[in-house]
């Protein structure tokens, strides 16, 4: 069923898309122009087709709310570590060996997929569609926090919250030897790479401003050599792949990190576990997350524990 919003105009003139977005605040601008060139709106009874059209105090407007419609992926029942959820958001603790998006290779048993069964009707919609809005993405391997709005506006809140780099955002990730200073940070454009278009390189005059804040918590092994250290990254920038493409472009990948890292040897190799040799995907976990709710105002923090197999590494590690 549809919804119908009246709506008494308080004050103008004003452009009627503005009016609109200010008197509805679950919906976004941009949803509400496509509503208006839709022919969705009308305004004193006359349909208003112009997003910019000049409204005055008095006027009634209608809009015409279309349920949203169903989403291209299908809701599956996956099981969900969910940190934190409200009318508006999700937050999610997502495990290793999860990919986010349908793609293809990965056509459904996603995380979108799960968050759609999972929602149910409390998705109000993204551009119309009921899908979550996933404002930042993690890697099939990477385990940890990610975040998923509910409604349009809410969406476009968080997309402004990270492109103003308003969200706290830490990661562990376990590199080869130490990086030197030990605390430091990291800028390189990064670019797809021209040999491989699924990998991502530095790049000095093309490509997007990448930065990335480390130091290094503890290492392991020999102290003149140390096999790995375990490394506290903070992204000032939200790139693909950014910590594993700027780790391995300062000559310490992330262990297990076939893409960026396998042309390098592993230091003081022959004395290193064999679990530090074998571990089988990207040793990187989303530990820390935590902003301002944008519509409560409410200070967000969450951590996550590492994983089992990230834990026992290190385990193994401390004890080697």
């Amino acid at each position: 069923m549809s919804e119908v919003l009246t709506i008494t105009i308080e004050a103008g003139p004003e452009r009627l898309d503005k009016s609109l977005a200010e008197a509805c605040p679950d919906l976004s601008r941009s949803r509400l122009k496509a509503l208006i060139l839709e022919g969705e709106v009308t305004r004193n009874g006359m349909p208003a087709l112009d997003p910019s059209a000049k409204v005055k105090e008095g006027d009634e407007v209608t809009v015409n709310l279309p349920p949203p419609a169903a989403a291209g992926p299908e809701g599956q029942d996956i099981p969900l570590n969910v940190v934190f959820e409200d009318e508006y958001m999700i937050i999610i603790d997502k495990p290793v060996g999860l990919v986010v998006h349908p793609a293809p290779g990965n056509p459904d048993q996603t995380l979108v997929n799960a968050l759609i069964a999972h929602c149910g009707e409390s998705l109000k919609g993204i551009g119309g569609v009921a899908r979550p809005g996933i404002v930042h993405r993690l890697d099939k391997d990477t385990s940890g926090l990610i975040v998923a709005a509910k409604t349009a506006k809410v969406h476009e809140a968080l997309s402004k919250l990270f492109a103003k780099r308003d969200i706290k955002r830490a990661y562990l990730a376990l590199v080869r030897g130490r990086p030197n200073p030990r605390k430091g940070t990291i800028q390189g454009n990064i670019d797809r790479s021209r040999h491989n278009r699924k990998k991502m390189m530095v790049v000095k005059t093309s490509g997007r401003h990448a930065v990335t804040h480390y130091h290094v918590k503890k290492s392991y092994g020999p102290q003149d050599e140390p096999w790995a250290s375990l490394v506290e990254c903070r992204l000032e920038t939200g790139r693909t792949h950014q910590i594993r493409v700027h780790m391995a472009h300062i000559g310490h990948p992330v262990v297990g990190d076939m893409a960026y890292g396998s042309g390098m040897k592993l230091k003081g190799g022959k004395a290193a576990p064999e679990a530090l040799k074998t571990f089988p995907r990207q040793a990187l976990h989303a530990a820390e997350l935590g902003f301002i709710h944008p519509v409560t105002r409410e200070a967000l923090d969450f951590t996550s524990v590492l994983p089992d197999d990230f834990a026992s590494l290190i385990n193994e590690l401390e004890g080697a």
